[in-house]
């Protein structure tokens, strides 16, 4: 692990789950954590709801896309979280990997969608406290 650790997302499009967790890492832990977020089939675009949903606590991920998912991602990742999707996503020995079980936002309105946020938001806080000790 390199002085800055680094977490990388993973869901299949890339535009919900991932990148409100992507966010809300980045938002959380500041410049201390490296933060990337991809998928096995990357959506054309972030999901709007989702977008609406990071808003609505102060976290812009307006600016995101979704990225297509690669080796090389998961091979300069410390900590690769999966999330949900069982994703064909690249092992390699002596990472952390962690799979996250949480509703897909797709196709959900705002209230459906609240809660994966704030769900979200603990398991992040969590890690945080785990790659950041005080």
């Amino acid at each position: 692990m390199s002085d800055k650790p680094s977490v990388l997302f993973v869901c299949v499009h890339n535009a919900g789950r991932s990148q409100m967790a992507a966010g809300w890492l980045t938002h959380l832990a500041a410049d201390k954590i490296e933060v990337r977020s991809a998928g096995s089939a990357p959506a054309e675009t972030i999901n709007p709801v989702a977008v609406e949903a990071m808003a609505e606590v102060g976290v812009d991920i307006t600016a995101e896309k979704p990225k297509v998912l690669t080796t090389e991602a998961v091979q300069d990742s410390d900590v690769v979280i999966t999330m949900g999707c069982g994703d064909a996503c690249p092992f390699f020995p002596g990472k952390r990997y962690e799979d996250w079980k949480l509703e897909d936002p797709a196709g959900q309105g705002i209230e459906a969608v609240r809660p994966i946020r704030d769900e979200i938001r603990t398991r992040i806080e969590k890690l945080i406290s785990e790659l950041l000790p005080a």
